[in-house]
């Protein structure tokens, strides 16, 4: 079964690529030998993601980045869930993942291949990466095609400053993730499906910036240029596709008896998922219990919200084992003075409140 990455331990071993390649300058001797020997020990990789390490130990360190930030919004997503990013299994490099081909396992597919297209973007726009920088194809000027310009400067705008060069995060998240879905399966079309999901909304969330210059004030001029949403507004967008997402199966060919594409679970037709839909195989667990054999950790011993109505309600995370109620005291700095010169005093406030976790 294929591990989605997701693991802290990724970003931490790029990191030491990293650190290799500001150490002594000499990036040929990383590539030689430092590198060669991180990837080699690094569990999980296909033999192309291997070379890939091997000979690309800058994008490694934006790969790791990018394997941290879906980690974390993922559980920022579903902090209130019964599944909250969290799952069984023996750590690797990638991670451990839910053993069923679900809505979760799509969506953990999907914001990492979303987070590692992003990072690869940011780290070109700083100047991080050996190949890549600013979006050079957003120049010269801008106006709508279906309009009469009798003068260049008299409509429209001028691209300027540093255009995110998304294209090459996009390419560089594909070249990377993609290799190891080698072996045709309904599993490795799903995965893929929903890698390229995750890329597309990337794309579609990239936002256009301008500037207007001119005397007092005045819009005589204006550049504009390409910049990258906030990864918050990414993984929100990717929610919304979890909570819509539609379950498929694979279609076998006909000489091969391979899986050859997806379409809807339906009684009848081949309908194909659209590309902008999350796709998944089987239902969910209910992550009720803890199960191996789902990867299911369980909801016990989870902070519930006894008066809400939303999922994280002690009704439906406890899912109807009853909850615990505690009292504790909680302490914060206040009423905090500022002396001159110069110093700060505060007092020390606190609380008893009551909290509520699962049985």
């Amino acid at each position: 079964m294929r591990l989605a990455l997701s693991s802290l331990d990724l970003s931490h071993a790029c990191l030491c690529i990293g650190l290799m390649l500001l150490g002594d300058g000499g990036v040929s001797s990383v590539l030689a030998l430092g590198a060669s020997i991180i990837c080699s020990r690094m569990p999980g990789l296909s033999p192309r993601q291997r070379a890939f390490c091997q000979t690309r130990p800058d994008a490694m360190v934006a790969i790791g980045i990018g394997a941290h930030m879906s980690t974390e919004e993922c559980q920022f997503q579903f902090q209130h869930s019964r599944w909250n990013c969290t799952a069984l299994g023996e750590r690797t490099l990638f991670g451990q993942e839910l053993k069923v081909g679900s809505k979760e396992t799509a969506f953990s597919y999907a914001i990492l291949s979303a987070g590692i297209a992003y990072a690869v973007t940011s780290a070109c726009s700083y100047g991080n990466l050996t190949d890549c920088g600013c979006d050079h194809s957003k120049r010269g000027h801008f106006h709508d095609e279906e309009e009469e310009v009798e003068e260049e400067e008299e409509r429209g705008w001028r691209w300027g400053g540093c255009s995110v060069n998304a294209e090459h995060g996009i390419h560089l998240s594909r070249e990377f993730l993609d290799a190891r879905e080698v072996k045709r399966s309904a599993w490795t079309l799903m995965n893929l499906h929903n890698n390229e999901l995750g890329r597309k909304m990337l794309e579609t969330f990239l936002r256009l910036e301008c500037k207007c210059h001119g005397v007092s004030g005045s819009c005589t001029m204006k550049t504009c240029w390409v910049t990258l949403p906030s990864f918050r507004e990414l993984g929100s967008a990717l929610k919304e596709k979890y909570q819509t997402a539609v379950m498929v199966e694979a279609v076998l060919g006909r000489r091969q008896l391979q899986p050859t594409f997806l379409r809807l679970k339906l009684p009848h037709g081949y309908q194909k998922p659209a590309e902008t839909d999350l796709v998944y195989l089987e239902a969910s667990p209910s992550f009720c219990e803890a199960d191996i054999a789902t990867g299911s950790t369980g909801t016990q011993g989870r902070l519930c919200n006894r008066t809400s109505l939303h999922e994280d309600s002690c009704d439906s995370l406890c899912c109807g084992r009853g909850y615990s109620t505690f009292q504790y005291t909680r302490s914060w700095q206040c009423h905090c003075k500022f002396h001159w010169c110069c110093h700060v005093t505060c007092s020390t406030c606190s609380e008893s409140t009551h909290a509520y976790t699962c049985n």
